[in-house]
Protein backbone atom coordinates (compact mmCIF):
# COMPACT_ATOMS: atom_id res chain seq x y z
CA UNK A 1 0.00 0.00 0.00
CA UNK A 2 2.77 2.24 0.82
CA UNK A 3 4.41 2.02 -2.19
CA UNK A 4 1.06 2.70 -4.47
CA UNK A 5 0.59 6.20 -2.74
CA UNK A 6 4.49 6.92 -3.24
CA UNK A 7 4.19 6.39 -7.15
CA UNK A 8 0.46 7.48 -7.64
CA UNK A 9 2.03 10.89 -5.60
CA UNK A 10 4.98 10.81 -7.75
CA UNK A 11 3.00 10.58 -11.34
CA UNK A 12 0.97 13.35 -10.21
CA UNK A 13 3.88 15.90 -9.37
CA UNK A 14 6.15 14.69 -11.53
CA UNK A 15 3.73 15.13 -14.40
CA UNK A 16 2.11 18.63 -13.66
CA UNK A 17 -1.19 17.66 -12.81
CA UNK A 18 -3.09 19.22 -10.56
CA UNK A 19 -6.33 19.37 -9.75
CA UNK A 20 -8.24 21.97 -7.53
CA UNK A 21 -8.97 19.91 -4.58
CA UNK A 22 -5.43 18.53 -4.28
CA UNK A 23 -3.92 21.58 -5.81
CA UNK A 24 -2.31 23.14 -2.63
CA UNK A 25 -0.63 19.68 -1.58
CA UNK A 26 0.86 18.69 -5.44
CA UNK A 27 2.29 22.55 -4.91
CA UNK A 28 4.16 21.24 -1.85
CA UNK A 29 5.11 17.89 -3.45
CA UNK A 30 6.39 19.40 -6.93
CA UNK A 31 10.16 18.40 -7.07
CA UNK A 32 12.41 21.80 -8.43
CA UNK A 33 15.40 19.70 -7.42
CA UNK A 34 16.64 16.48 -9.24
CA UNK A 35 18.84 15.72 -6.73
CA UNK A 36 15.87 15.65 -4.31
CA UNK A 37 13.21 13.60 -6.99
CA UNK A 38 16.22 10.89 -7.23
CA UNK A 39 16.26 10.75 -4.17
CA UNK A 40 12.39 10.43 -3.40
CA UNK A 41 11.96 7.49 -6.56
CA UNK A 42 14.64 5.80 -5.15
CA UNK A 43 13.32 4.86 -2.19
CA UNK A 44 10.76 3.32 -0.57
CA UNK A 45 8.27 3.47 2.41
CA UNK A 46 7.00 0.64 5.52
CA UNK A 47 4.84 0.92 8.04
CA UNK A 48 5.32 1.75 11.34
CA UNK A 49 3.00 1.46 14.45
CA UNK A 50 3.99 4.09 17.15
CA UNK A 51 5.14 2.35 20.61
CA UNK A 52 4.83 6.15 22.11
CA UNK A 53 1.38 6.00 24.92
CA UNK A 54 0.45 9.35 24.13
CA UNK A 55 0.20 8.18 20.33
CA UNK A 56 -2.73 5.74 20.88
CA UNK A 57 -1.12 3.60 18.05
CA UNK A 58 -1.23 5.16 15.60
CA UNK A 59 0.87 4.14 12.40
CA UNK A 60 2.95 5.89 10.19
CA UNK A 61 4.62 5.53 6.70
CA UNK A 62 8.76 5.77 6.85
CA UNK A 63 10.55 6.44 3.96
CA UNK A 64 13.78 4.71 3.64
CA UNK A 65 16.59 3.89 0.91
CA UNK A 66 19.47 1.97 -0.16
CA UNK A 67 22.28 2.22 -1.88
CA UNK A 68 25.07 -0.64 -3.02
CA UNK A 69 25.48 -4.34 -3.12
CA UNK A 70 23.75 -6.34 -0.76
CA UNK A 71 26.46 -8.84 -0.40
CA UNK A 72 28.98 -5.75 0.77
CA UNK A 73 29.59 -5.17 4.30
CA UNK A 74 26.52 -3.67 5.88
CA UNK A 75 26.11 0.31 6.93
CA UNK A 76 23.55 2.34 8.56
CA UNK A 77 23.17 6.16 8.13
CA UNK A 78 20.85 8.00 11.03
CA UNK A 79 20.12 11.79 10.47
CA UNK A 80 19.25 14.53 12.43
CA UNK A 81 17.49 17.66 13.23
CA UNK A 82 15.98 19.68 10.88
CA UNK A 83 17.46 17.84 8.19
CA UNK A 84 16.32 13.81 6.83
CA UNK A 85 18.59 11.26 4.90
CA UNK A 86 19.06 13.50 2.44
CA UNK A 87 22.01 14.84 4.83
CA UNK A 88 23.54 11.78 3.20
CA UNK A 89 23.27 12.90 -0.03
CA UNK A 90 27.18 13.84 -0.52
CA UNK A 91 28.66 11.18 1.41
CA UNK A 92 27.02 8.06 -0.26
CA UNK A 93 28.54 8.07 -3.35
CA UNK A 94 31.64 7.90 -2.00
CA UNK A 95 31.37 4.43 0.18
CA UNK A 96 28.00 2.48 -2.46
CA UNK A 97 30.64 0.73 -4.13
CA UNK A 98 32.36 -0.97 -1.06
CA UNK A 99 29.53 -1.07 1.39
CA UNK A 100 25.47 -1.65 1.16
CA UNK A 101 24.24 1.59 2.82
CA UNK A 102 20.45 2.22 4.31
CA UNK A 103 19.24 4.86 5.75
CA UNK A 104 16.03 6.80 6.77
CA UNK A 105 13.31 9.54 7.32
CA UNK A 106 12.02 9.40 10.88
CA UNK A 107 8.65 10.40 11.41
CA UNK A 108 8.03 13.99 10.94
CA UNK A 109 11.01 14.58 8.53
CA UNK A 110 11.90 13.91 4.92
CA UNK A 111 9.71 11.73 2.98
CA UNK A 112 8.30 10.64 5.67
CA UNK A 113 4.47 11.25 7.46
CA UNK A 114 4.25 13.79 9.61
CA UNK A 115 1.12 14.05 11.33
CA UNK A 116 0.36 17.36 12.58
CA UNK A 117 -2.58 16.10 15.55
CA UNK A 118 -0.81 16.29 18.74
CA UNK A 119 1.73 13.24 17.52
CA UNK A 120 4.55 12.95 19.87
CA UNK A 121 7.72 12.15 17.94
CA UNK A 122 10.08 10.32 20.82
CA UNK A 123 13.64 9.58 20.89
CA UNK A 124 12.88 6.74 21.99
CA UNK A 125 10.54 5.89 19.59
CA UNK A 126 12.94 6.11 17.02
CA UNK A 127 15.26 3.73 19.13
CA UNK A 128 13.13 0.86 18.49
CA UNK A 129 12.12 2.13 15.35
CA UNK A 130 15.61 1.93 14.26
CA UNK A 131 15.56 -1.82 15.51
CA UNK A 132 12.63 -2.76 13.71
CA UNK A 133 13.99 -1.39 10.75
CA UNK A 134 17.34 -3.57 10.82
CA UNK A 135 15.14 -6.67 11.93
CA UNK A 136 12.07 -6.56 9.60
CA UNK A 137 12.95 -3.84 6.72
CA UNK A 138 16.89 -4.06 5.39
CA UNK A 139 17.40 -7.23 7.45
CA UNK A 140 20.63 -5.95 8.61
CA UNK A 141 22.86 -9.08 10.44
CA UNK A 142 26.27 -6.99 11.15
CA UNK A 143 26.28 -3.69 10.50
CA UNK A 144 28.12 -0.68 11.46
CA UNK A 145 26.71 2.69 12.81
CA UNK A 146 26.65 6.00 12.14
CA UNK A 147 24.67 8.92 13.70
CA UNK A 148 24.35 12.74 13.62
CA UNK A 149 22.89 15.51 15.95
CA UNK A 150 19.68 14.68 16.73
CA UNK A 151 20.33 10.72 15.54
CA UNK A 152 23.05 10.61 18.12
CA UNK A 153 20.42 10.39 20.90
CA UNK A 154 18.39 8.06 18.70
CA UNK A 155 21.41 6.31 18.31
CA UNK A 156 22.39 5.72 21.93
CA UNK A 157 18.74 5.00 22.84
CA UNK A 158 18.99 1.93 20.03
CA UNK A 159 22.16 0.96 21.75
CA UNK A 160 20.95 0.70 25.02
CA UNK A 161 18.24 -1.81 23.39
CA UNK A 162 20.92 -3.51 21.62
CA UNK A 163 22.61 -4.00 24.77
CA UNK A 164 19.85 -4.83 27.09
CA UNK A 165 18.05 -7.27 24.26
CA UNK A 166 21.05 -9.64 22.67
CA UNK A 167 19.35 -9.23 19.71
CA UNK A 168 20.20 -11.64 16.57
CA UNK A 169 21.99 -8.97 14.61
CA UNK A 170 25.53 -7.13 15.76
CA UNK A 171 26.47 -3.82 15.37
CA UNK A 172 30.37 -3.75 14.71
CA UNK A 173 30.68 -0.13 14.56
CA UNK A 174 29.81 3.19 16.30
CA UNK A 175 30.24 6.45 14.50
CA UNK A 176 29.01 9.68 16.12
CA UNK A 177 29.20 12.84 14.47
CA UNK A 178 28.32 16.36 15.73
CA UNK A 179 25.52 16.73 18.36
CA UNK A 180 24.14 18.31 21.32
CA UNK A 181 24.57 15.17 22.82
CA UNK A 182 25.33 16.79 26.29
CA UNK A 183 23.03 20.02 26.47
CA UNK A 184 24.86 21.59 29.33
CA UNK A 185 27.60 22.59 27.02
CA UNK A 186 25.31 23.31 23.86
CA UNK A 187 25.01 26.73 22.47
CA UNK A 188 21.57 26.73 21.67
CA UNK A 189 20.07 28.92 19.12
CA UNK A 190 16.79 30.88 19.07
CA UNK A 191 15.29 28.15 16.36
CA UNK A 192 15.87 25.91 19.08
CA UNK A 193 14.68 27.32 21.74
CA UNK A 194 11.26 28.61 19.62
CA UNK A 195 10.27 25.23 18.93
CA UNK A 196 9.52 24.63 22.61
CA UNK A 197 7.41 27.98 23.14
CA UNK A 198 3.84 27.53 22.87
CA UNK A 199 3.46 31.23 21.53
CA UNK A 200 6.47 31.82 19.84
CA UNK A 201 6.95 28.74 18.09
CA UNK A 202 4.15 28.69 15.64
CA UNK A 203 4.55 32.15 15.06
CA UNK A 204 8.60 31.17 14.08
CA UNK A 205 6.53 28.55 11.30
CA UNK A 206 4.21 31.03 10.25
CA UNK A 207 7.01 33.17 9.38
CA UNK A 208 9.07 30.71 8.32
CA UNK A 209 6.05 29.23 5.42
CA UNK A 210 5.84 32.78 4.75
CA UNK A 211 9.24 33.10 3.04
CA UNK A 212 9.36 32.58 -0.73
CA UNK A 213 10.29 28.66 -1.50
CA UNK A 214 13.62 28.26 -3.14
CA UNK A 215 12.89 26.93 -6.49
CA UNK A 216 16.18 27.75 -8.65
CA UNK A 217 20.36 27.85 -7.72
CA UNK A 218 22.19 26.07 -5.77
CA UNK A 219 20.59 22.50 -6.82
CA UNK A 220 21.60 21.03 -3.14
CA UNK A 221 20.05 24.55 -1.75
CA UNK A 222 16.82 23.48 -4.10
CA UNK A 223 16.52 19.91 -2.66
CA UNK A 224 16.66 20.74 1.02
CA UNK A 225 13.66 23.02 0.36
CA UNK A 226 12.02 20.37 -1.56
CA UNK A 227 12.11 18.06 1.35
CA UNK A 228 11.18 20.67 3.88
CA UNK A 229 7.82 21.56 1.27
CA UNK A 230 7.06 17.28 1.39
CA UNK A 231 3.75 17.36 3.16
CA UNK A 232 4.40 20.66 4.82
CA UNK A 233 7.47 19.71 6.37
CA UNK A 234 8.02 23.30 8.01
CA UNK A 235 4.80 22.70 10.10
CA UNK A 236 6.32 19.52 11.44
CA UNK A 237 9.19 21.22 12.91
CA UNK A 238 7.35 21.94 16.11
CA UNK A 239 6.59 18.80 16.57
CA UNK A 240 9.99 17.33 15.93
CA UNK A 241 11.76 20.35 17.81
CA UNK A 242 10.36 19.56 20.98
CA UNK A 243 13.24 16.27 21.16
CA UNK A 244 15.35 18.56 23.11
CA UNK A 245 12.92 18.03 25.82
CA UNK A 246 13.73 14.30 26.03
CA UNK A 247 17.20 14.88 25.57
CA UNK A 248 17.54 16.71 28.69
CA UNK A 249 15.89 14.49 30.94
CA UNK A 250 17.47 11.10 29.61
CA UNK A 251 21.23 12.12 27.66
CA UNK A 252 23.42 10.84 31.13
CA UNK A 253 20.79 7.31 30.96
CA UNK A 254 21.92 7.46 27.19
CA UNK A 255 25.46 8.40 27.67
CA UNK A 256 26.14 5.77 30.10
CA UNK A 257 25.75 3.17 27.57
CA UNK A 258 29.00 4.00 25.53
CA UNK A 259 30.85 3.07 28.45
CA UNK A 260 28.88 -0.56 28.47
CA UNK A 261 29.12 -1.11 25.39
CA UNK A 262 31.79 -3.59 23.91
CA UNK A 263 31.18 -1.82 20.11
CA UNK A 264 34.11 -0.41 19.11
CA UNK A 265 33.68 3.60 18.43
CA UNK A 266 34.91 6.75 16.35
CA UNK A 267 34.07 10.12 17.51
CA UNK A 268 33.96 12.55 14.51
CA UNK A 269 33.56 16.47 15.24
CA UNK A 270 33.90 19.45 12.65
CA UNK A 271 36.05 21.99 14.68
CA UNK A 272 33.82 24.87 13.41
CA UNK A 273 30.88 24.05 14.88
CA UNK A 274 29.39 27.15 16.79
CA UNK A 275 25.79 25.54 18.40
CA UNK A 276 27.46 22.13 19.21
CA UNK A 277 30.81 23.15 19.76
CA UNK A 278 33.65 21.04 20.69
CA UNK A 279 33.92 21.50 24.31
CA UNK A 280 30.49 19.00 24.03
CA UNK A 281 32.84 16.44 22.13
CA UNK A 282 36.14 17.10 24.65
CA UNK A 283 33.76 16.16 27.67
CA UNK A 284 32.27 13.20 25.99
CA UNK A 285 34.90 11.60 24.96
CA UNK A 286 36.77 12.53 28.49
CA UNK A 287 33.63 10.95 30.73
CA UNK A 288 32.12 8.10 28.58
CA UNK A 289 34.93 6.99 25.69
CA UNK A 290 38.23 7.48 26.83
CA UNK A 291 38.57 5.11 29.38
CA UNK A 292 37.02 2.57 27.26
CA UNK A 293 39.07 -0.74 26.94
CA UNK A 294 37.55 -1.28 23.64
CA UNK A 295 38.45 0.01 20.57
CA UNK A 296 38.23 3.93 20.86
CA UNK A 297 39.24 7.15 18.50
CA UNK A 298 38.40 10.70 18.56
CA UNK A 299 38.53 12.95 15.08
CA UNK A 300 38.45 16.47 14.73
CA UNK A 301 37.68 18.11 11.42
CA UNK A 302 39.73 20.90 11.33
CA UNK A 303 37.60 23.18 8.28
CA UNK A 304 33.83 21.02 8.95
CA UNK A 305 31.36 22.73 11.02
CA UNK A 306 28.18 21.00 12.28
CA UNK A 307 27.18 19.02 9.21
CA UNK A 308 30.69 17.07 8.24
CA UNK A 309 29.12 14.38 6.28
CA UNK A 310 27.67 17.62 4.03
CA UNK A 311 30.81 19.97 3.94
CA UNK A 312 33.43 17.67 3.97
CA UNK A 313 32.25 14.34 2.66
CA UNK A 314 35.18 12.96 1.55
CA UNK A 315 37.01 13.21 5.17
CA UNK A 316 34.16 11.77 6.72
CA UNK A 317 34.47 8.83 4.31
CA UNK A 318 38.41 8.58 4.94
CA UNK A 319 37.59 8.28 8.69
CA UNK A 320 34.65 5.51 7.85
CA UNK A 321 37.15 3.63 6.01
CA UNK A 322 40.09 3.98 8.46
CA UNK A 323 37.59 2.73 11.13
CA UNK A 324 36.21 0.36 8.93
CA UNK A 325 39.06 -1.64 7.58
CA UNK A 326 40.94 -2.03 10.68
CA UNK A 327 43.72 0.83 11.01
CA UNK A 328 42.80 2.21 13.85
CA UNK A 329 45.62 2.04 16.27
CA UNK A 330 45.98 0.33 19.80
CA UNK A 331 46.77 1.80 23.01
CA UNK A 332 50.36 0.81 22.40
CA UNK A 333 51.26 1.89 18.99
CA UNK A 334 49.02 4.89 18.96
CA UNK A 335 51.51 7.65 19.21
CA UNK A 336 53.50 6.18 16.07
CA UNK A 337 50.45 6.49 14.61
CA UNK A 338 49.86 9.59 15.29
CA UNK A 339 53.05 11.00 14.00
CA UNK A 340 53.12 8.79 10.37
CA UNK A 341 49.53 9.84 10.22
CA UNK A 342 49.99 13.79 10.45
CA UNK A 343 52.81 13.42 8.00
CA UNK A 344 50.54 11.72 5.09
CA UNK A 345 47.45 13.72 5.82
CA UNK A 346 46.11 16.40 3.74
CA UNK A 347 45.01 19.87 5.50
CA UNK A 348 41.45 19.49 5.24
CA UNK A 349 41.63 15.74 6.94
CA UNK A 350 40.72 14.84 10.15
CA UNK A 351 43.09 14.94 13.08
CA UNK A 352 44.00 12.11 15.49
CA UNK A 353 42.77 12.93 18.82
CA UNK A 354 44.70 10.21 21.07
CA UNK A 355 43.72 9.05 24.49
CA UNK A 356 44.62 10.64 27.43
CA UNK A 357 46.61 8.84 30.07
CA UNK A 358 48.61 11.10 32.36
CA UNK A 359 52.12 9.13 33.55
CA UNK A 360 55.00 10.04 35.42
CA UNK A 361 57.83 10.88 32.95
CA UNK A 362 61.26 9.06 33.12
CA UNK A 363 64.02 10.80 31.19
CA UNK A 364 67.25 9.25 31.10
CA UNK A 365 70.15 10.99 32.96
CA UNK A 366 67.48 12.65 34.68
CA UNK A 367 70.64 12.77 37.52
CA UNK A 368 72.07 15.48 35.68
CA UNK A 369 69.19 18.16 36.56
CA UNK A 370 69.31 19.83 39.88
CA UNK A 371 67.21 23.14 41.35
CA UNK A 372 70.87 24.49 40.77
CA UNK A 373 71.59 24.40 37.30
CA UNK A 374 72.25 21.41 34.98
CA UNK A 375 75.11 19.10 35.57
CA UNK A 376 77.34 18.69 33.01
Amino acid sequence: MQAIRKYALFFFVSAGYCMTSMGHAAEENTFYSDLARDWYEGGDYFEWQSTTPNNNGASVDVFYHTFGNPDNPQLLLIHGFPNSSFDYQALVPLLADDYYIATLDFPGSGFSDKPLNGFSYMLEDNGLLVDYFVREIVEFDDFALYTHDRGVSIGLSFLGHYLDTNPEYRINYHFLSNSGMYLPLANLVPFQMAMLDPERGPEFIAARKAQPRVTEGDPVAVGYADIFKFNDGDAALLGVGKYLLERAANETRWLENLPRSPVPVAYLWGLLDVVNPPRIAHYVWDTYLNEREVESSFWILPTAGHYPQREKPEQVAKVIRTALSGQVPDRGSENAFMREYASTRDDEDAIYIGRSEPRTMEFPFQELYTPEGYLQ
